[in-house]
C-alpha cells in the first residue's frame, strides 16, 4: 500500500549531531528520508555515499537528509566518520519510525524470509505530505541517483 498522498508520520528520534529530530522541525522543507538495515554494511554504504555524493546538489535545492537504520548513535557515529557522511542520521532501535513508515516488517534476504529494515525511502514535501515512497529499493548504489531525479522533476 503506498503512502504517497499522505500525511507523514510524526517522530522524534535521536540523531548523530546529539539532537533531537522530529518532522516538525523541518515543516517547509523538503525532506529525503530513507531507511536502510545496517551502517557499513557493502548495500548500505554505497548507498549513504551516493546521497554523500549527491548531498550538495540536494542542500542547495533546499533539501534535507536523514537516514535511518536501527543502529546506535556509536555505530551511526563510525559510519559517519568512515564514509563523510555530511547528514544526519537517527536511531531507530525500537523500529517505530521504520514501522509508521512501512520500513520494517517481512523481507527476503538471501531466498529466506526474515523480518527486519525494508531498504525503502519517502520524500515528505514542505507541507508535511509523502510526495513520493519507493517502497522496496533494489539497487542502493543507484537508488540515490533515482532520488535526485524525481527531485528534478
Amino acid at each position: 500500500m503506498s503512502l504517497e498522498g499522505k500525511k507523514a508520520a510524526e517522530f522524534s528520534l535521536e540523531g548523530s549531531d546529539g539532537t533531537q529530530h522530529t518532522l516538525k522541525k523541518y515543516a517547509g522543507k523538503t525532506v529525503v528520508i530513507y531507511f536502510y538495515p545496517k551502517d557499513n554494511t557493502p548495500g548500505c554504504t554505497k548507498e549513504a555515499c551516493g546521497f554523500r555524493d549527491n548531498y550538495q546538489e540536494l542542500v542547495d535545492s533546499g533539501v534535507v537528509v536523514l537516514g535511518v537504520s536501527k543502529d546506535s548513535l556509536t555505530a551511526h557515529s563510525k559510519f559517519i566518520t568512515n564514509y563523510s557522511l555530511p547528514f544526519v542520521l537517527l536511531s531507530d532501535p525500537d523500529c517505530s519510525m521504520m514501522q509508521a513508515y512501512e520500513a520494517f516488517g517481512e523481507k527476503v534476504m538471501c531466498g529466506k524470509k526474515t523480518t527486519g529494515t525494508i531498504r525503502s525511502t519517502v520524500i515528505v514535501g514542505p507541507d508535511g505530505v509523502i510526495r513520493k515512497q519507493w517502497p522496496k529499493v533494489a539497487k542502493a548504489e543507484q537508488h540515490p541517483d533515482q532520488v535526485l531525479e524525481y527531485l528534478r522533476g
